[in-house]
């Protein structure tokens, strides 16, 4: 069963005119976890979408390269992110369902943060209310600065720093900068994100966040010369 047929039985269980939100208090087992993530993304994504003031079809786009979305689960899709938009609860109520869920599991958080920091750079601008919205997810998700800024020098250009994407300091030894390189390709790696709760249909984040760690650590090994 596909996660979006999932995500339509799980909303389809809820009572006529149930908040969107409420589904998270049904999906607390590891299977039904991975619901939970995309319904996440979609609807912080959808609230974020508004921190700006606008929502432009790029942040709408930038699903569809987070998530693999048939064309005939588009409907499912639109439907998430339509209730979600217009659903009065605010989206720090999403992000403690979040942590409370996953807080035996923190990379999940860190890598729907992620999910959401790559949806903010879609349109090209990182607006000063998305900024404050992601900081303010973070500190809920409880994911120190570090890591949070090596996660947005993975998407902003303007943050963009290979020391910041592998989480180092610049002048780092370049022992340390290969160990710290081959723990991200483990951490990251399409496998190890799909096992610990992220849907399969988010295989595309994990293979363009490998990628941009793969191009870091190449530039940081240049100006190394090693």
């Amino acid at each position: 069963m596909s996660i979006w047929k999932r995500i339509t039985d799980a909303i389809a269980a809820l009572a006529e005119g149930a908040p969107l939100s409420a589904v998270f208090e049904r999906l607390t087992t590891p299977p039904e976890r991975t619901v939970a993530f995309t319904i996440a993304v979609i609807a912080l994504g959808a609230k974020m979408a508004k921190a700006d003031g606008r929502v432009t079809r790029d942040e709408i786009s930038a699903f569809r390269r987070v998530f693999h979305i048939p064309k005939e689960e588009e409907a499912s899709a639109a439907r998430v992110y339509n209730m979600a938009r217009t659903e009065v609860a605010g989206f720090d109520i999403y992000a403690r369902q979040m942590a409370r869920m996953f807080r035996d599991r923190p990379k999940v958080l860190a890598d729907l943060l992620e999910g959401l920091v790559f949806i903010a750079a879609a349109d090209g601008e990182y607006h000063p209310g998305e900024k404050d919205f992601l900081a303010v997810v973070a500190d809920i998700f409880g994911i120190d600065e570090v890591e949070f800024r090596a996660i947005r020098a993975r998407h902003l250009p303007g943050e963009s720093d290979p020391w910041a994407v592998l989480g180092l300091t610049p002048g780092t030894g370049s022992k340390a900068v290969r160990k710290r390189y081959h723990e991200l390709v483990r951490d990251l790696h399409p496998d190890r994100m799909i096992a610990r709760g992220v849907p399969e249909e988010a295989r595309r984040l994990a293979e363009q966040r490998l990628a941009t760690v793969t191009n870091a650590y190449g530039e940081i090994k240049q100006e190394l010369k090693v």
